[in-house]
């Protein structure tokens, strides 16, 4: 019987992580998308040409920015732009840059905080989930 479940419990945990993503990306508890990098979460939020990221550790505590850099290169369609990212409150940092949001943008993240070795994370930051929650219901 235990020779089943070795074989049955890694396949679900495989099913539900498919779906999982099938449903389109994460969003944190700031409303952006969010990122595994290293041993710790980034929320990436787009307004206008404004870029707000969140850092968090396990079980979602705020890491401190103060003292960290990042940047980050915003691609739209063909055009690239290249934003710095500064601390702006306790796990914040944000930058602005000459790009106008669409669709099609992704987003690369390299961060470095004090005494830490840099984190990179790959956004789409406006990509909206392929389900909506009450889809099934209807």
């Amino acid at each position: 019987m235990n020779e089943i479940n070795a074989f049955v419990l890694p396949a679900i945990l495989f099913a539900y992580s498919v779906s999982a993503s099938a449903d389109g990306p994460a969003i944190g508890p700031n409303g952006g998308q969010v990122k595994d990098a290293g041993k710790y979460h980034l929320e990436l939020i787009v307004k206008d040409s404004a870029l707000t990221m969140y850092v968090a550790g396990s079980k979602n505590t705020k890491v401190a920015t103060k003292g960290a850099t990042g940047t980050a290169t915003v691609l739209v369609g063909k055009s690239t732009s290249n934003v710095k990212l500064e601390p702006s409150g306790e796990n914040v940092l944000a930058g602005s840059g000459s790009f106008q949001p669409a669709s099609d943008m992704k987003v690369v993240v390299s961060v470095t905080l004090p005494g830490q070795a840099p984190i990179q994370a790959r956004f789409t930051p406006l990509e909206k989930p392929k389900h909506s929650p009450n889809s099934a219901a209807k």
